[in-house]
């Protein structure tokens, strides 16, 4: 597929207008830099017709994504972290489930909007992290960059940082019982409600729609 430039009430209009019976992601570069999306099918999944690509600030790109796929789709500049937009559709009750996940770290603002979908058992509406963590990011997680002291590129997870059980829901916290939000993931969770903070973040985190089509957006 070649790329498009549109604005976002062309590209809306697109969307609305845009037929087929599969599902279908575009994803969109809004920030004012190069962005590389990744793109991971899971275990059993059949594959994309792609893995990655690059897109320049203001292009779009549309994939077509067979039934039944799950995997993520992250957009990088480099190394991790990265801040993921992980999907599983047509999964328990036919339902598409959906999330953006801070849980491995963040490197650039994503969010998901579904469109055309009817609400299923629990909530189809946009998920996401909108804001620039980066800049607030806590001293003990940031990563920065070699020939830029101070400046923050992405901003570590407490397990990635620590790599300590306590941080990382592995061992004896590998239960929701025994793992519990720590303030690294408050940070996160305060700052982006509709993301996964930690590894058992699933209340507020993980979003459900049935038969829609969907947005993925670098710096909405």
């Amino acid at each position: 597929m070649g790329f498009i430039k549109v604005s976002s009430f062309l590209f809306v209009i697109f969307f609305l207008i845009n037929g087929g019976s599969s599902t279908t992601f575009t994803v969109v570069n809004q920030c004012n830099y190069t962005v590389w999306p990744g793109l991971l099918s899971g275990a059993g999944t059949a594959p994309l017709s792609t893995t990655g690509f690059s897109l320049n600030s203001s292009e779009s790109r549309v994939i077509s994504i067979p039934a039944s796929w799950s995997g993520r789709i992250w957009g990088a500049g480099g190394k991790p972290p990265a801040t993921l937009a992980e999907f599983t559709l047509n999964g328990a009750s036919n339902l598409d489930f959906f999330d953006i996940s801070l849980v491995d770290g963040y490197n650039i603002p994503v969010t998901i909007v579904p469109h055309g979908g009817a609400a299923g058992v629990g909530k189809c509406i946009a998920a996401g992290c909108a804001a620039d963590l980066n800049v607030v990011c806590p001293p003990q997680l940031k990563l920065t960059m070699e020939d830029a002291a101070g400046v923050a590129v992405a901003c570590k997870s407490a397990c990635e940082a620590f790599g300590t059980p306590e941080f990382c829901c592995s061992g004896a916290f590998g239960t929701p019982d025994t793992c519990k939000a720590s303030e690294y993931a408050g940070f996160f969770k305060k700052a982006c409600p509709k993301a996964y903070s930690y590894a058992y973040d699933d209340g507020t985190s993980t979003f459900t729609c049935s038969g829609a089509d969907y947005v993925n957006t670098f710096c909405p």
